[in-house]
């Protein structure tokens, strides 16, 4: 039986240490080959993706070309444009790998306007990390020039950080659940998918960045998916991650995991928004199920429920 399964990529499993575009296309050909396992076994896809790393390269590349002739754009459209190169690229690399496999299936991306709420408390607060790792000295001249926000993150340098409010709805979710109905592959909601608040009728872009996993989770429930795939860089969620005492978790309940978060095992801005989003998913669902894991491990997914799968 076909299954609607929503996989949502992180933004660095595309973008390493090298951040030129041909790095990051065969990033996505190494992915595409273990995505294109889904549409073998019959299921229907639907893609997203994170784009902190790229947004965060583009807003350098744009400042440093800013001019009154040439100015950079906002935020809001730096999302929207890398929506459609990472779209670009996983489309071709989907596109290309069924064709190896000689199975014919159209992919589509959809640039996607994430509604948020304007009075979102995350708007007084930036906190949200995007692009590359600076020195303080860089951070506090970029902070000097631009009059962004920079942070210190976790010991390893330090990073801009702008609002990160929860997404409300999806504007053009009747035409993906219309492509994704019709058999096609969808790639949609990259990067959280572009921030927007409406205000009487009519939509407008913010300066925010919305949480990959939440625009995915909210995503996942408005097109009735049966699974919400989490993918990150282990096969499987751990409590006492890195201790003496690490469990792996494979199959737990959503009270579950409330109460190893309420122990604080699941670290901030890494494993916790994951967690959330998953928890979230399986609440809003009535038979839904939410799988943590990683892309090498799609394999044991589909064959024997790999991963960390949390139900109700």
């Amino acid at each position: 039986m076909s299954r609607k399964i929503v996989v949502a990529l992180g933004g660095n499993a595309i973008l390493s240490s090298d951040a030129s575009a041909e790095a990051q296309q065969q990033a996505l050909v190494d992915t595409a080959k273990y995505l294109v396992q889904f549409i073998e076994n019959g299921d229907e896809l639907i893609i997203t993706h994170g784009n902190g790393p790229q947004v965060g390269n583009l807003l350098l590349q744009m400042a440093a070309a800013d001019s009154p002739e040439n100015p950079a754009f906002p935020l809001d459209s730096a999302v929207a444009m890398t929506e459609g190169s990472i779209g670009y690229w996983l489309q071709q690399a989907m596109g290309n790998a069924l064709a190896q496999k000689g199975i014919k299936k159209s992919i589509a991306s959809v640039v996607t306007q994430v509604v948020v709420d304007k009075d979102d408390p995350a708007f007084k607060n930036p906190a949200k990390p995007i692009g590359p790792f600076l020195t303080e000295e860089q951070a506090k001249a970029e902070m000097e020039k631009t009059g962004a926000e920079f942070k210190e993150d976790a010991g390893r340098g330090w990073r801009k950080v702008v609002p990160s409010p929860k997404p409300i709805s999806i504007k053009e979710i009747d035409m993906i659940e219309t492509l994704v109905n019709s058999g096609n592959i969808v790639v949609s909601a990259g990067g959280g998918g572009i921030p927007v608040v409406e205000e009487d009728g009519q939509l407008r872009g913010v300066e925010a960045v919305i949480d990959k996993d939440f625009a995915s989770q909210t995503l996942a429930e408005l097109i009735h998916a049966d699974i919400f795939l989490v993918l990150t860089g282990v096969d499987n969620v751990y409590v006492n991650f890195n201790q003496p005492n690490q469990e792996k978790l494979e199959r737990v309940t959503v009270e579950q995991m409330k109460q190893y978060i309420s122990e604080n095992q699941f670290a901030p801005g890494s494993m916790l928004p994951k967690v959330e989003a998953a928890i979230n998913f399986v609440e809003h669902t009535t038979e839904g199920k939410a799988i943590i894991t990683s892309l090498e491990n799609i394999k044991e997914v589909i064959e024997s429920d790999g991963g960390t799968i949390i139900t109700k």
